[in-house]
């Protein structure tokens, strides 16, 4: 996907600093505006939260398994519930949690 960004002379100092942080990083322009607007709208978030965002599950599927979490009294992450009701799969929820444990606030 590709997307235009339009900006003024006012805010070229946003993107001095996106490009010091990106050499830094040692990553793409592109790359830091990304996880800059990641951490906007996943800061604080639950995980189930998170998966329904990134479009893996629906507010449905994580009501289910909450349900099933509290029923359970097993106390299992919701993740390790969502990969075994088959809904994502590991790799879906290990991104979702190093999403979520980026922006954790301590």
């Amino acid at each position: 996907m590709q997307v235009t960004l339009y900006y003024n002379e006012e805010d070229h100092y946003l993107l001095e600093l996106v490009d010091r942080e990106a050499q830094q990083e040692r990553k793409s322009r592109s790359a830091v505006i990304m996880s800059i607007l990641e951490e906007h709208f996943e800061r604080g978030k639950r995980i189930g939260e998170i998966l329904v965002d990134m479009g893996r599950v629906s507010p449905r599927d994580v009501e289910e398994a909450l349900e099933y979490q509290q029923a359970d009294g097993a106390s299992r992450p919701l993740g390790e519930i969502l990969v075994d009701k088959g809904l994502v799969n590991e790799d879906v929820v290990r991104r979702a949690l190093i999403v979520q444990g980026r922006f954790r606030r301590s």
